[in-house]
């Protein structure tokens, strides 16, 4: 699967940044690498072209996407699951004008059948024509999850076996959020996913296994800091973002750049 390379650059750092101005704000916060969304992420429309795409695609920073909050490839609900494929496509299409190292994708809910969920998400890979990595993230909480559990993940990965397009994006924060014990996540992960192709470093500012998806900057959550430092080196991905709350969040990619080894 193409990428950001570990081997040749380390773990880089960077963060979720603001649409305007991306690369002036990576600047501003010490990001070696930066991840924004291409539209609105609350909109069933297809983002609009950025004025910024040639400067992003040339520019030395990768670029990640975060897909939009609403996309729920795995619905049963063909009202949701439908516009759920077509605004994915709409967001990888942006993605490719701005030379996207990957775009980054909640696993979403199959309310009827997990398993059921499995062939929705394989649909995807067999409609999209396109060679950026699709990372599929870890979630926070929800019934019938496709990605709140280790070991559903494990069950999910086996039926996209046969697309190279295919990668994982783990969060911190939603593991916290999801009950998981942070003591062998990585490790379990690794065995149900293969790798991990990047972090999403961020403290919770709620108790474990609240399935709340709320954010906090490093040591001022309920994540320990050696803790969520272990998750991220652990994890051997090419590339770590933070999405905590600014302005803060530049005191959190300087600690990780500061600690991790």
């Amino acid at each position: 699967m193409q990428g950001v390379d570990a081997s040749v650059s380390g773990m880089i750092i960077g963060a979720h940044v603001p649409d305007e101005d991306p690369l002036g704000a990576a600047a501003a916060v010490g990001a070696e690498c930066i991840q924004l969304f291409v539209g609105p992420p609350q909109s069933w429309k297809k983002p609009p072209p950025r004025p910024d795409a040639e400067q992003l695609k040339a520019s030395d920073l990768p670029v990640y996407v975060h897909a939009p909050y609403l996309i729920n490839v795995a619905s049963p609900n063909n009202r949701v699951r439908i516009p759920s494929r077509k605004i994915l496509a709409g967001t990888m299409e942006r993605s490719e004008e701005v030379g996207a190292a990957g775009v980054i994708v909640h696993a979403g809910h199959a309310e009827d059948d997990i398993s059921r969920g499995f062939m929705r998400w394989r649909k995807v890979f067999e409609e999209l024509e396109t060679e950026i990595p699709i990372l599929i993230e870890n979630t926070a909480g929800g019934t019938n999850a496709m990605g709140r559990r280790i070991e559903v993940l494990a069950e999910l990965w086996p039926h996209l076996a046969d697309f190279n397009n295919v990668g994982f994006c783990f969060d911190t924060c939603h593991a916290h959020a999801g009950g998981e014990n942070l003591d062998d996540v990585i490790e379990r992960v690794l065995d149900a996913v293969g790798t991990i192709d990047l972090v999403h470093a961020n403290d919770s500012r709620d108790p474990p296994g609240t399935g709340a998806d709320r954010h906090a900057n490093f040591s001022e959550g309920n994540i320990p800091d050696e803790q969520l430092l272990a998750m991220v080196q652990a994890a051997g991905a090419p590339a770590v973002i933070c999405e905590t709350p600014w302005p803060q969040i530049k005191d959190d990619v300087a600690y990780l750049r500061e600690n991790l080894k």
